[in-house]
């Protein structure tokens, strides 16, 4: 008996009393409701706890790393992309799945947790966003380059103009990272188009800040 994304096998009273049939959890617990998806009866069921495992997680964040460890159902599927909350000695983060490793240094997009010894993960609850602002007077070859600290859900609107501290840039184009969802381009560069922070590869921006290209 298995059960996975609020669906178990277990046999059915009405049409499948000797041979387990797909029936979907309506409100689990001890003695669980699920229906039949063949034949669409409803009933009680006593479903049995699911075997656990222990996995190590690597965290990183801004240039450092954090390691932990989660209990996660052996037979769940875990995919690259995938969040969940991880607690560490230093803090507790929301965390992006980035890479699955298996024996021998395996990498895969998606596996039962019992067949994969690390997951590997980014911190997206709070993030560093790299900027490249560009002069006005279209100099390419004085742009320059900014970090922006912020929550990982905020939200960088092409057109939009953002002021953080003594700075301020007018969002032109947003790269979006390997690892995010969701979009249709890796790269969105139209009026309206927005991103939320912990999807930023980066952003390129026009610069506003008044003082940046004086001579003086």
């Amino acid at each position: 008996m298995s059960e996975e994304a609020g669906r178990v096998a277990v046999a059915c009273p009405s049409c499948s009393p000797d041979v387990e049939t797909v029936h979907e959890v309506l409100k689990p617990g001890g003695q669980a409701t699920v229906r039949c998806t063949e034949c669409g009866h409803v009933h009680k069921r006593k479903l049995p706890e699911p075997e656990l495992v222990e996995r190590d997680v690597i965290i990183s964040q801004d240039g450092e790393s954090f390691s932990t460890i989660v209990e996660v159902p052996a037979s769940e599927s875990v995919t690259v992309g995938e969040e969940f909350i991880a607690e560490t000695d230093e803090a507790i983060f929301v965390v992006r799945v980035t890479s699955l490793e298996q024996e021998g240094d395996r990498r895969v997009e998606s596996a039962a947790a019992a067949d994969v010894e690390t997951f590997w993960t980014r911190a997206i609850d709070n993030v560093s966003v790299n900027v490249t602002v560009h002069p006005k007077d279209g100099r390419r070859d004085e742009s320059r380059s900014l970090k922006i600290d912020i929550p990982g859900d905020y939200e960088f609107v092409i057109g939009t103009t953002e002021e953080f501290g003594d700075e301020e840039f007018t969002v032109e184009g947003i790269y979006v990272r390997d690892d995010a969802e969701g979009y249709r381009f890796d790269k969105l560069n139209f009026d309206g188009d927005s991103v939320a922070a912990k999807d930023v590869k980066r952003i390129y921006a026009l610069d506003e800040t008044s003082t940046a290209w004086s001579a003086w």
